[in-house]
């Protein structure tokens, strides 16, 4: 890896702090630790355009074909690197240096990748010829509006084997949010049977970025929508993991983001002890 002193910090998420094409490391706020990026997105394209999104010239689209031998390359170095090498000692602060996960996210929606189901396999066989702990996580980092899919249902069975999660984005639960804050026409019906089919496949928390819009917090409807969801969710016996509430750390690159802002710790909780009253375990950061 190339020398550098540069310390990597949870609001630097530099798609190219390693120098390779599809692997890179985050210290996650949300993970505690090392993320291994993998982006199946160099194109920087996305089905959806979220309005604090941080991918620079963001398209809509899917990503692009996947070459699988230097994923693989790459990964197996990186993660050698880690293990071996000095970049956890010249590029990660104390109290962070250990792997938390390999994580499918990047510049786009991940599970658009047409070869997404031999990534996780990919994945697999990596670690285990590494022979890398068993706690090891495998996360997937989706939007879940490609979750109806056959292929990446395979994906998903495939990485619940391997110690897996789904974070699901679910940031509004009404269809007039999603189109506010994800630029999506995605149906709640869509949405739920996505979601239901995630919890079935693997172990699946909701991940739920909650801001300011022109100064203003997500109202109390936004909130009622959400928890709305959730009960009927839980009713049917569709139970995820928890939920993972965040707010904004690093600056949106969309137009919208002059009008963006991050809420408070105290408003994050308030919220979070709303979800918490349905019994579901609630991880906020800020």
């Amino acid at each position: 890896m190339p020398g550098t002193s540069k310390f990597l910090n949870t609001k630097d998420h530099d798609r190219d702090s390693a120098s390779l094409h599809y692997v890179y490391p985050v210290v996650s706020r949300r993970a505690g630790g090392v993320s291994v990026g993998i982006n199946l997105n160099p194109n920087n394209a996305c089905n959806w355009r979220c309005i604090y999104c941080q991918v620079p010239d963001l398209t809509r689209g899917a990503s692009p074909v996947i070459d699988l031998v230097l994923l693989e390359d790459e990964l197996r170095g990186f993660l050698k690197e880690l293990l071996h090498g000095d970049f956890m000692q010249e590029r990660v602060p104390d109290g962070a240096r250990r792997i938390n996960d390999i994580a499918l996210s990047g510049n786009g929606e991940p599970t658009s990748c047409a070869e997404f189901s031999q990534v996780v396999e990919l994945i697999g066989r990596v670690v285990k010829d590494l022979e890398l702990p068993q706690e090891l996580k495998t996360v997937l980092i989706t939007n879940g509006s490609l979750l109806n899919r056959s292929d990446v249902q395979d994906g998903l069975r495939h990485m619940a084997r391997l110690n897996g999660e789904v974070w699901f984005k679910l940031d509004r639960a009404s269809a007039v949010g999603m189109q506010l804050v994800n630029d999506t026409k995605t149906s709640m019906k869509r949405v739920r049977e996505n979601l239901i089919e995630s919890i079935l496949s693997c172990p699946t928390w909701l991940q739920t970025c909650w801001f300011a819009l022109d100064g203003e917090p997500p109202s109390r409807q936004d909130e009622d929508d959400f928890l709305g969801f959730l009960r009927a969710l839980l009713n049917d016996g569709h139970t995820p993991q928890g939920v993972l509430l965040y707010t904004l750390a690093r600056p949106s690159l969309q137009p919208e983001a002059p009008r963006l802002s991050a809420l408070s710790e105290n408003q994050l909780q308030a919220f979070a002890d709303r979800i918490g009253e349905l019994g579901l375990p609630v991880k906020v950061s800020v």
